[in-house]
């Protein structure tokens, strides 16, 4: 009885099998990188809803001042937080975008690295706010047009 043996170019993996042969097509992009790339679709479009979120609640805060009496002392600065608020939503829809297109092409070259400092920094200037959220939320005396809260 004689054995043949068969010769292929294909690569063998350690326990003896032939490893799946690369795409041969080079326009088509690997599973991986079309997830890597759905990720920083998401993490965008997360970036967006914080945004719309920071200038929704600044919008907010702003207008409730018209809700106080003028009469009430210490009722005129609340709008520099919504200032705050909205200016904030306002650079990270510019930050994000940037942020998005600086990821897919890092993704694209196979040259990405995580970095925690835009992070780090976003989270100390939206705790900052809104701890001034609720400095003007219990120094305001409750006293609204029209009603007087007991």
């Amino acid at each position: 009885m004689t054995q043949s043996t068969q010769t292929t170019d294909a690569p063998i993996d350690r326990d003896g099998a032939i490893a799946p042969a690369p795409p041969s097509d080079p326009q088509k992009k690997p599973a991986s990188r079309t997830r890597d790339h759905l990720a920083n679709e998401r993490t965008y479009l997360a970036w967006m809803r914080t945004a719309i979120a920071l200038i929704g609640f600044g919008v907010l805060i702003a207008r409730l001042r018209y809700l106080v009496s003028p009469d009430v002392p210490g009722t005129g600065q609340g709008w520099l937080v919504g200032l705050g608020l909205s200016s904030i939503g306002l650079i990270t829809v510019l930050l994000s975008t940037w942020h998005y297109f600086a990821v897919l092409d890092a993704i694209e070259t196979n040259t990405y690295e995580p970095n925690s400092r835009w992070v780090i920094l976003f989270s100390l200037v939206v705790t900052l706010l809104g701890a001034g959220v609720l400095y003007v939320l219990f120094s305001v005396p409750a006293t609204v047009k029209g009603f007087s809260v007991m």
